[in-house]
């Protein structure tokens, strides 16, 4: 038996989505990917949410045998709405996935987690052959670190650690992200807190090196991962 209220059949998408039709054009692309017995890891983003959709109606049009791992709760809504079976981390691999990114630098280092999701997504991006970054042009930087700070997610007993620590590093400013629609911090999909940390320099070794601060969860530095960039 189905939902048949309101919100169960409404996409998990707050705001409009800009260049559309190019995001349609990469959507279909990605979706070409999809292979019968397939399992794929799903990302969040306005390109993801299309690319999404595209999946779904192959998969359903061609009768495939796939499953998704959505790496959020509005991934995972919206594979509910457009009817794709869902899985886990513990229960299968994923062959391949799909994602957007905040930055990206020519060496395809990205900046991720403004959806608070950066943990989920980076298991499964750890978890995958190769990731499909979906991005226009304007996620594209000259240095990482340009236009976003990075996100450190935090185990809330470890905050104030976790910043005295942080001074240690060439920081330029530390803040808490606060909500908009709550009182109060946000807290990502994992339940944690997100420091902002912008620094002077960002370099290939610096994901370790925050991630090796204690009750430092996950940080937004995707560095070296199997990703393959395409542009909206």
């Amino acid at each position: 038996m189905n939902w048949n209220n309101q919100l169960a059949g409404k996409p998990v998408w707050a705001g409009g989505i800009s260049n559309r039709e190019a995001k349609e054009r990469a959507a279909a692309r990605v979706s070409g990917y999809v292979e019968d017995q397939q399992v794929i890891g799903v990302g969040s983003g306005s390109t993801a949410f299309i690319a999404l959709e595209k999946i779904a109606e192959r998969i359903k049009n061609e009768g495939l045998d796939v499953y998704a791992v959505p790496t959020s709760k509005e991934a995972e809504m919206n594979c509910a709405l457009f009817g794709l079976r869902t899985t886990t981390l513990t229960a299968a691999k994923p062959d391949w996935g799909f994602d957007g990114a905040d930055e990206v630098d020519n060496a395809g280092r990205l900046i991720k987690g403004r959806g608070g999701a950066l943990f989920a997504e980076k298991l499964v991006m750890a978890s995958s052959p190769k990731t499909y970054i979906l991005v226009d042009e304007s996620k594209y930087v000259q240095k990482l670190g340009e236009k976003y700070a990075v996100p450190v997610e935090v185990d809330p007993r470890a905050v104030h650690l976790v910043e005295t620590k942080l001074q240690e590093f060439p920081c330029v400013d530390i803040q808490l992200r606060m909500a908009a629609a709550k009182d109060g911090p946000v807290l990502t999909e994992a339940g944690n807190l997100l420091l902002e940390v912008r620094f002077q320099d960002i370099h290939d070794g610096l994901e370790k090196e925050l991630s090796a601060i204690p009750g430092v969860i996950e940080t937004g530095l995707f560095i070296g991962y199997p990703v393959e960039i395409l542009t909206v």
